[in-house]
């Protein structure tokens, strides 16, 4: 069978290298769809749930795993040399930032050099980790060459960016449109084809350049407008005016408007990474990407801005930060998940540890959490809980937390969500639910 009849027909071997919080969703989903999918992964831990049928990502039913185990549908393995029993493989391995803010791309580089040493010939390899432009044909393309071998010739090689939102229970990968892109005519078929059979709709563009870039536009959108709305929730304080007021206000308009809401900083691994990827690209052509540069210096300056608030707070009853019981509410970077990556509310328990005060925090999804060389676990939120801390900041906003019996019993409130906004004695705008 050619490549083509073995995806058409789903009797294709599909390997997954990374099995994080991208990895491992795609891995389910090939594997529902029918594929043999053999998960690759450096960490003993995760290769071992797998196999034993359990998940370490909210989004995936442990249930799920389970049963396509039992099925042969999927496995998981630290033995790289598998790759060459492969006909698709798939790079969806972590991209951070480094210590100055320049793309850390190392694990695509190791993972392409893994698959260099054991590529089987007319193999399909698509990069889904989201990169700066030109990292498929730049970066993958010269270690996969290695050997005498050619594109087009001896192995396929495509890119369609990841596009998973943890915790969204409504937009998950089947239903979720996927961009993607190959290096020549055939390729871009076989990769369309791929994704066709676990994606409702895929959108094939011109060059992997414009994949990568579609998919560093969709962040920075994101990164730009939280940091403008940002920008005007601390003019708006100093105004006396309630941004989230404003916000929905504004919303009302049904056309030119599209709501961001404010908060204490960006987190997760895209948002606040990504941005900065084009940033070191812009930089060969000789040009600076400012809006993407003031965006993240706002972004990265709320912890700050929230460290004062609990401090203004604080100050109405005439207490100081240093020596003080703050109580952090929710340390996750976003509502319901456990996912603690870049979250502001790290960086504002690392300030006010600065200032002396005594930090302790309630996540329902985080049971335990290091900041520096210090461990915190989860305390039970309780009214004892409450009244014993001198603040409580609302970081994230889970839904599963009693926000009425914060309102009742925190002697002080730092709400950066608007979830006990009555109490504030906020006035509703006419004809805004």
């Amino acid at each position: 069978m050619t490549l083509k009849e073995k995806i058409g027909s789903k009797n294709a071997k599909v390997g997954i290298i990374g099995l994080g919080y991208v990895g491992l969703p795609l891995a389910v989903e090939v594997a529902k769809a029918g594929f043999q999918t053999l998960g690759f992964d450096h960490n003993e831990e995760k290769v071992g749930l797998i196999n034993k049928g359990e998940s370490y990502v909210e989004d995936i039913d442990a249930q799920i795993i389970k049963e396509l185990i039992e099925k042969g549908k999927l496995k998981a393995t630290e033995d790289f040399s598998f790759i060459e029993e492969q006909d698709v493989v798939c790079i969806c391995v972590p991209t951070p930032l480094g210590p100055s803010q320049e793309p850390d791309i190392s694990a695509i580089i190791s993972a392409s050099e893994q698959i260099s040493k054991h590529l089987r010939n007319g193999s399909l390899i698509i990069l889904e980790s989201t990169t700066y432009p030109g990292t498929t044909e730049e970066v993958v393309l010269p270690i996969l060459q290695n050997n005498g071998r050619k594109v087009e010739e001896n192995f396929f090689l495509g890119y369609a960016p990841e596009r998973v939102d943890p915790g969204n229970k409504k937009y998950t990968l089947g239903n979720t449109p996927k961009v993607v892109s190959a290096i020549g005519g055939e390729a871009k078929e076989l990769t369309k084809l791929f994704y066709s059979q676990i994606c409702a709709r895929v959108i094939c563009l011109s060059s992997p350049k414009a994949a990568e870039m579609t998919k560093l536009l969709e962040n920075i959108f994101r990164c730009v407008n939280i940091a403008l709305v940002n920008e005007l929730m601390v003019l708006c304080d100093r105004m006396g005016i309630n941004i989230w007021e404003v916000v929905e206000a504004a919303s009302t308009k049904p056309f030119g408007f599209m709501p961001f809401y404010p908060g204490p900083g960006l987190g997760g691994h895209c948002i606040p990474v990504d941005p900065f990827y084009l940033s070191y690209k812009a930089r060969e052509y000789d040009f600076h990407t400012e809006f993407i540069e003031l965006a993240g210096k706002i972004n990265e300056n709320m912890p700050y801005y929230v460290v004062s608030k609990i401090s203004e707070a604080l100050n109405k009853d005439k207490k100081s930060i240093n020596g003080s019981k703050i109580l952090i509410l929710g340390v996750a970077y976003k509502r319901d998940i456990s996912d603690t990556r870049e979250s502001p509310a790290i960086k504002i328990i690392e300030l006010l540890l600065k200032e002396g005060a005594a930090v302790s925090y309630h996540d329902p999804y985080v049971e335990e959490l290091r900041v520096g060389n210090k461990a915190f676990r989860s305390q039970l939120l309780n009214e004892d809980v409450l009244r014993a801390s001198d603040c409580a900041a609302i970081i994230t906003d889970h839904s599963n937390v009693v926000y009425e019996q914060v309102a009742a019993c925190a002697q002080q409130i730092v709400d950066m969500r608007n979830v006990v906004r009555l109490r504030y004695q906020v006035l509703e705008t006419p004809g805004i639910d």
